[in-house]
């Protein structure tokens, strides 16, 4: 959200500060801030607004209202402060089919206007938002929805038919196969027909039953305001926000009216955009305002929500008193009901959805208060007073397990297919809860087999303790898992996987004490030890606590390793270490690992054979790159009067 520091000005006088202060009190108290520029002679601040605050804080009232909690000023102008009474008019009808779809709808008549350029303090500020001016009218409805958050949209009225001398506006639902002409993006007049599927929210002119505008998405073609336009109608609605979004997103029309409308701007709000606009515009077009017609199906009020003193203080970490708390909370806006001393009961500003529990108004006592006042707390060192079975044992388990050779995996919970499906899937290939970690585990071997040069091992052995799901005819469950998996071939499952696995499976029930029933598949081995944890006896204590060597961590690279290997005699009396230091400073910095893999002794000499392996950062090493790095091992190995096998 742009604002243009200027604007702020109109609502909060000589108390606003300077931009880089109001940049500096937004961060620390509530938004993050992605900018400050200079814009048509303006200073224009990029505000990240949170999702929760969406409603009333994209626009320029809305972060005007937030400055003045923060420097606890009031506003020298408030839109919002005394609900407008605007004349009413029988020349406009409203018909809302669906009041879940469309709760509020209201319709204001102008008559005698001028269309024509905006005054240029008005085209300075749009254009400091990046926003094309078009005319005084469009200029004069965008104008007021930055201002106040409330979008709204000019019909030329007499482009409508009347009816017994009436307008009619319908709010229905579309129907599949239905067709709408819409605006351009930018408020251009190049016509888009966009074809209906049922799912949308139209605006209908009721005396043809033509769709006129997509509810809380676009203005369409349909009457739309030109230079010679005398009589306007102004619409300002509340639409359904997951129609509009889900509207706009099909589309990809996602323009500043359908972000505002899918954050549900206030339904309250609808009458003081009618007023501003209707001023606004017989300040700058003339005419004259003949009233409003207003539809109101549903109200929507913010809750009493009770706020206790002390758990205020607890969850903040703070020692505020009453009366500091109270204060806050009035600099918010909040409507105070009762207040004893201990408790408040408090109604949030009607044009905030986002404070409807205790926590919320507890996080803008804090925010207000200021996050950073809060003083950290060490906790206090207590007596252990329970063992968590399934951390003891499992811990134990993964220790001999890591001795043995095994890493440790964590695989994804989500599956192709399995018996419990997900309502909202992450991905079309994770829309089951998995039932077995046997799959995953097997996934990750043949995955990883093609790095054991790399990581200088023989073969790759993997486990994971997790939680799979389970689902019977009468119920839906979930139990922990341990699951090992050894490949030692890169072509697949061997025989002498289940062999490894059944040691290493072996090692786990002599830890617990208690044999498991393990499934085996294919170098996979699986058990359920929830039943087992279950049983176990409760140990007194944690063992002792090891401190392992400090890592450090070092970059991977995105990019396939490749291998050589080279076996050489040598003198008897050579050791290992000497051939292995000669080879590596001559292979170059593009080899990472190299491994002795193989020793025998014949005839007074010895033969040593390693495996050399390289990789690059940058690129996918090719043959010819890796030639010159051994055709140099193979002249220093000749240098040393070494024979290569």
């Amino acid at each position: 959200m742009k604002v243009v520091h200027s604007w702020l000005k109109d609502y909060l006088g000589d108390a606003l500060p300077t931009p880089e202060k109001v940049e500096e009190l937004l961060a620390f108290h509530s938004f993050e801030i992605d900018g400050l520029e200079e814009v048509e002679g303006e200073t224009v601040i990029d505000i990240s607004v949170l999702p929760n605050r969406a409603s009333d804080c994209l626009c320029h009232r809305g972060v005007a209202r937030e400055l003045a909690s923060l420097l606890s000023v009031p506003l020298v102008y408030d839109p919002l402060a005394a609900e407008p009474t605007l004349a009413t008019t029988e020349a406009i009808a409203i018909t809302i089919e669906n009041a879940t779809q469309c709760p509020r709808f209201s319709a204001s008549l102008i008559t005698g206007i001028e269309v024509k350029e905006s005054p240029q303090w008005l085209q300075k500020r749009l254009k400091a938002l990046g926003v094309r001016s078009i005319n005084n009218i469009v200029d004069a409805t965008n104008y007021v929805m930055y201002a106040l958050g409330e979008p709204l949209h000019a019909y030329d009225a007499d482009l409508f038919k009347q009816v017994e001398g009436k307008w009619n506006f319908v709010i229905r639902n579309a129907r599949p196969g239905e067709t709408v002409s819409l605006l351009a993006e930018g408020g251009r007049e190049e016509e888009r027909v966009v074809e209906l599927t049922g799912t949308e929210l139209l605006i209908v002119d009721g005396s043809t039953d033509t769709p006129i505008g997509l509810a809380g998405v676009k203005g369409g073609q349909y009457a739309g305001v030109h230079a010679g336009t005398k009589n306007i109608i102004i619409e300002a609605a509340h639409f359904n926000p997951t129609t509009t979004r889900k509207t706009a997103r099909r589309l990809g029309i996602v323009i500043d009216a359908s972000k505002r409308f899918e954050n549900e701007p206030s339904r309250n709000l609808i009458p003081y955009a009618q007023a501003e606009v209707v001023k606004l515009i017989t300040d700058i077009a003339g005419g004259a305002f003949e009233g409003m017609v207003d539809v109101l199906l549903e109200e929507k009020t913010n809750p009493e929500v009770v706020v206790p003193v002390a758990l205020t203080n607890v969850l903040l970490g703070l020692t505020l008193t009453a009366d500091q708390m109270e204060d806050i909370l009035r600099r918010i806006g909040a409507q105070i009901i009762t207040a004893t001393g201990e408790v408040f009961t408090v109604i949030g500003p009607w044009e905030r959805h986002d404070l409807t529990i205790a926590e919320d108004f507890i996080e803008e006592i804090g925010r207000i208060h200021g996050l950073h006042h809060i003083e950290s707390v060490a906790p206090q060192k207590a007596a252990l007073t329970e063992v968590n079975v399934r951390q003891y044992y499992t811990e134990a388990i993964r220790q001999e397990l890591l001795n043995a050779g095994f890493s440790e995996v964590i695989t994804s919970s989500f599956t192709n297919k399995a018996d419990i499906q997900l309502q909202n899937a992450l991905a079309a290939d994770k829309t089951y809860l998995r039932k077995t970690l046997t799959k995953n585990i097997s996934q990750v071997l043949d995955a990883n087999f093609t790095h054991t040069d790399l990581i200088g091992a023989h073969d790759i052995r993997v486990f994971e303790i997790g939680t799979v799901f389970d689902k019977t005819e009468t119920s839906v469950g979930e139990h922990v898992s341990i699951a090992l998996g050894v490949r030692t071939k890169g072509n697949g499952y061997n025989s002498k996987d289940d062999v490894i696995v059944k040691t290493a499976s072996d090692t786990v029930d002599q830890v617990l004490g208690v044999s498991l029933q393990w499934n085996l598949e294919k170098g996979v081995v699986e058990a359920n030890l929830s039943t087992v944890l279950e049983v176990l006896p409760v140990p007194p204590s944690y063992g002792e606590f090891i401190s392992k060597t400090p890592a450090t961590y070092k970059p991977v690279s995105m990019y396939p390793a490749i291998s050589r290997d080279i076996a050489l005699w040598v003198g008897e009396g050579e050791m290992a270490a000497t051939v292995e230091s000669t080879i590596y400073q001559a292979a170059g910095d593009l080899c990472v690992r190299l491994s002795l893999f193989d020793t025998f002794t014949k005839d007074g000499r010895t033969s040593y054979a390693f495996r050399l392996v390289f990789q690059s950062f940058e690129k996918t090493l090719t043959d010819e790159e890796i030639a010159p790095h051994m055709a140099a091992v193979y002249e220093a190995v000749q240098a040393r009067t070494w024979e290569v096998r």
